[in-house]
C-alpha cells in the first residue's frame, strides 16, 4: 500500500510539473494498490487504483480496474466509500443509468462530500450546468484545506471526475488554481 501512496504522490508531483512521465508513475501507483488488496472493506485501494488508471488515461487498466472494483461488491457495499467506489467504476465503464442510482444514494450522506457526490450525479444524467457548479465547489474545496492525500496540494478528486465528464462528452476546465495543473 506505501509503494502505491509513493507512487501517486510522486504521480502527482510530476503531473503538476508538466512532466510527461506522470502516466507511469500513476500506472505504479494502480498497480501496487491493486497487489496489496487483501479482501474485506478496504475501499481506498480499489478507489486509488481506479483514480490512477483514470490520470494515467490507460483505457484499458480503467476498464480492468473497474470490472474488478465492481466485483468486490462496493455498488451494494453499506459504506458510502465503497458506494463511491461503484460510482466511480460505474461512470468509468459508461454504465450510466447505474451510476446515477448509486451516484443518489451519497446524495444527503453526512459524512461524504456532497459536492463529489453531486458532481458524480450530474455526470451520470448528462446534466452540464449542475456538473460546472459542482466541481468548481469540489477545487474550492482543495484551495481551502489544509491536508492533503500525501501531503500534495492537489485537487485529485477534480482531475479524475474532469476524465469522467469527458466519457460523457463533457468538457469543461475548472478555472485555474494552485491545486491544478
Amino acid at each position: 500500500m506505501r509503494k502505491g501512496n509513493t507512487a501517486y504522490a510522486a504521480a502527482l508531483a510530476l503531473l503538476m510539473a508538466g512532466d510527461p512521465s506522470a502516466p507511469a508513475w500513476f500506472r505504479k501507483a494502480a498497480a501496487r494498490w491493486r497487489e496489496s488488496w487483501s479482501g474485506g472493506e478496504s475501499w481506498g485501494r480499489p478507489i486509488g487504483a481506479l483514480k490512477a488508471s483514470l490520470l494515467a488515461h490507460d483505457d484499458a487498466s480503467v476498464e480492468e480496474v473497474a470490472r474488478w472494483t465492481l466485483e468486490l461488491g462496493t455498488a451494494t457495499a453499506d459504506s458510502p466509500i465503497g458506494r463511491y467506489a461503484a460510482t466511480l467504476a460505474l461512470l468509468a465503464l459508461e454504465r450510466w443509468p447505474e451510476a446515477r442510482h448509486v451516484a443518489e444514494s451519497l446524495r444527503g450522506v453526512e459524512e461524504f462530500p456532497q459536492d463529489v457526490a453531486d458532481a458524480l450525479a450530474y455526470i451520470s444524467g448528462d446534466d452540464v450546468v449542475g456538473y460546472i457548479e459542482a466541481v468548481d465547489s469540489v477545487v474550492e474545496s482543495f484551495m481551502t484545506r489544509e491536508e492533503f492525500l500525501e501531503d500534495m496540494q492537489v485537487a485529485d478528486t477534480a482531475l479524475v471526475l474532469q476524465e469522467l465528464a469527458r466519457k460523457r462528452g463533457i468538457e469543461y476546465e475548472p478555472g485555474p488554481a494552485d491545486v491544478l495543473p
